[in-house]
């Protein structure tokens, strides 16, 4: 029998399948339109397509849109929240911070739960975790009957200095669990167990929200794969670059809020791995939005300061990934000032590109590209026609108004598009003190190689990668993270003053947990990891960094020397005679599943035999169009050799290699675009 190792990506327009045989050691894809009101129909739409039976798949994991479409539509469950007397507008009032400092007319969005089902409880904690008020269990259990009335389908209860002590807390819980049994509730101190009294509670709502929604979600899913004869667990890819069964997936609900994006920055970090970089810079360009991320010796930068929607973060440590307006279907436009603008305004799935024909009359990067000879006109192996008319048509709203031609227009569209992902990669490299001249770029999604060399000339980057697979690159990536588990807890101390023995302590608690968890998920103990990290800071800042910390913890003098290098890499600042705070303290717990092993190639074959057709593309660096060869990367061999002007095309991706660059093929079957 055959074994298969599925892996699929739920996006908002593809859904996309990556299968890996365990016998062969070779890789399949293919991709089917996603189903947003039921995205495990897509899925299975997609197993169906490729031919897998549930009886021969011994692992399958996913990353899925469903926490995030959730919350950007509020499509949510009724739900209440339960705090202390004094602090029900908590989620109203958030920092008093906006995302456009000076625009004094744009709203936050409202609270994902209205003021009217916000209730307060007699209940007091001290900042020590003291119990100054137990809680009135009458009081309690009348507004258990209220909220039964009411329908509410998931409270998310969060009171004041529940981090340092949760006994109040967990009392209301079991209450409300005896009183509204089919009722989905979470605390602050089992969800988040940290200080900052808004971040704590909005991370507790937005786990509320999404919890009975992901419950179902997960419930449908496994089902149809058990009638389907699938027998192993349910994984699904999280926030933080791991996966989670479907056991604990709807305690922290708020953790696939990203899930879908997190898998592409783990496909960017082991292609660079792969091909012998320690840096990289991940592109993830689809056909909406570009996710861009950023490895630094190995590992990938991680976050706890994220959200779906300003102002209610999610405290979850998460693979920080900007994403920006940038995607094949991106409109480009004109201001009221007359200057060309590209985003984030998309034409999405529906109508799509003037191109696809299905209504769309704007022009987006997709025409400009068709319309510049670097897309054909037949796509996914011919199964999609592309109509260069209607891209012309569009195209000539952008050249009437600046008296280009169509061309010139189409190349002005693509240049705007490109300084806008620049400008993202700049954020996330140059101004976090990193050199993008000593990265990689691993350009990947559908549309990520019709720009990467472009991208990289501007940034100075040395070497772009095209994966074997980039239009489904997201999906192997789902097949490439392990079990993964946060426990953090807030810690403070100064640095000078509290001893390794009593950090050693508090670890060692915290481990036991963490490894409790992995044990949930039933990672063998051979397979369970722990890393340790310190959140530190300067006395009197506020923002910590993160540094790795020994096992067995016995000084902290190599601690506090990470610091102050991070600190100085980070901020171009650092202060050795500065006290150093200790903020808080987590552990990865880390449980290693099979990877796939992705076999090395021989040379065979001639170039000759790739070579599809040549046709006219247009460059400006070449004063125009020219004779360009089109390539079939199915049929390029390893180790071969290409000179730009070139375009290479698959079913999933196009690769553009301009003038003046050259492509090489890597054992691994990965393209490496080098300036010459």
């Amino acid at each position: 029998m055959e074994r298969y190792r599925v892996a699929i990506d739920v996006g908002g327009t593809f859904t996309d399948v990556f299968i890996y045989n365990e016998n062969t050691k070779q890789m399949y894809v293919t991709k089917t339109s996603s189903t947003p009101a039921n995205p495990e129909i897509g899925m299975l739409q997609g197993l169906e397509k490729s031919g897998v039976k549930g009886n021969e798949i011994i692992s399958f994991s996913h990353g899925t849109t469903v926490g995030t479409n959730a919350l950007i539509e509020r499509k949510l469950p009724k739900a209440a929240f339960v705090t202390t007397k004094g602090f029900r507008d908590v989620p109203e009032i958030r920092r008093g911070t906006k995302l456009d400092l000076w625009d004094a007319y744009e709203d936050v969005a409202p609270p994902y739960i209205r003021r009217r089902d916000r209730f307060e409880v007699t209940e007091r904690v001290d900042y020590a975790g003291v119990v100054v008020e137990e809680i009135d269990e009458q009081e309690v259990r009348a507004l258990a009957k209220k909220l039964q009335k009411r329908g509410v389908e998931a409270i998310a209860i969060s009171f004041i200095n529940a981090y340092m002590n949760s006994s109040n807390e967990l009392r209301v819980k079991e209450i409300f669990q005896e009183e509204l049994p089919n009722v989905y509730i979470c605390t602050s101190s089992e969800t988040l167990p940290e200080i900052f009294e808004h971040e704590r509670t909005s991370t507790t709502i937005v786990n509320a929200v999404l919890g009975p929604i992901v419950s179902r979600y997960i419930q449908k899913l496994e089902n149809e794969m058990e009638s389907r004869n699938y027998e192993g667990d349910i994984l699904v890819i999280h926030s933080g670059g791991g996966v989670m069964t479907s056991e604990t997936v709807p305690r922290y609900s708020a953790r696939l809020a990203s899930s879908g994006i997190a898998a592409g920055a783990i496909a960017s970090k082991y292609i660079a791995n792969l091909c012998g970089f320690q840096n990289a810079i991940g592109l993830d360009m689809g056909g909406t939005s570009t996710d861009i991320s950023l490895m630094y010796n190995g590992e990938l930068r991680v976050t706890k300061d994220w959200y779906i929607e300003y102002g209610y973060p999610i405290g979850f440590p998460s693979i920080e990934i900007l994403t920006i307006g940038a995607g094949g279907g991106s409109l480009a436009w004109v201001d009221q000032g007359g200057s060309l603008r590209n985003g984030p305004q998309s034409a999405g799935a529906a109508p799509g590109p003037a191109c696809y024909g299905k209504g769309g009359t704007e022009p987006t990067n997709t025409d400009a590209n068709l319309v510049l000879g670097r897309l054909n006109t037949r796509l996914l192996d011919g199964q999609m026609e592309l109509d260069k008319k209607k891209s012309l048509e569009a195209i000539n709203k952008i050249a009437n108004v600046y008296n280009y031609s169509v061309e010139e227009a189409a190349d002005a569209i693509l240049k705007v598009a490109n300084a806008n992902m620049c400008d993202a990669i700049r954020l996330i490299s140059v101004r976090r003190g990193y050199d993008p001249r000593d990265f990689a770029l691993v350009a990947f999604g559908g549309a990520g190689a019709l720009h990467g060399a472009y991208l990289a000339k501007e940034m100075e980057i040395p070497t772009v990668i095209v994966p074997p697979h980039p239009g489904v690159a997201a999906a192997m990536g789902c097949l490439l993270v392990d079990v993964r588990h946060d426990v953090t807890k807030t810690f403070l101390a100064n640095a000078s003053k509290v001893s390794a023995k009593d950090l050693e302590e508090q670890f060692t608690a915290m481990e036991k947990e963490a490894d409790a968890l992995l044990a949930e998920e039933g990672v063998e103990r051979e397979n369970r990891h722990l890393v340790r990290y310190m959140d530190m800071r300067y006395a009197g800042q506020w923002r910590s960094l993160a540094v790795t910390t020994a096992r067995p913890l016995q000084s902290l003098a190599e601690e506090l020397d990470h610091f102050h290098k991070e600190h100085e890499r980070e901020f171009a600042f650092s202060d050795r005679n500065q006290q150093v705070e200790i903020y808080g303290l987590r552990v990865a717990a880390i449980g290693v599943v099979p990877k796939p092993e992705i076999p090395a190639s021989e040379p065979l074959g001639n170039l000759a035999d790739a070579l599809k057709e040549v046709r006219q593309v247009y460059f400006e660096e070449a004063s125009g169009f020219v004779q360009t060869n089109i390539y079939s990367r199915l049929h390029i061999p390893v180790g071969a050799l290409i000179n730009g002007p070139a375009i290479i095309e698959q079913l999933d991706s196009t690769i553009v290699v301009p003038p003046e660059f050259t492509a090489e093929v890597d054992r691994y079957g990965n393209i490496l675009i080098h300036s010459m």
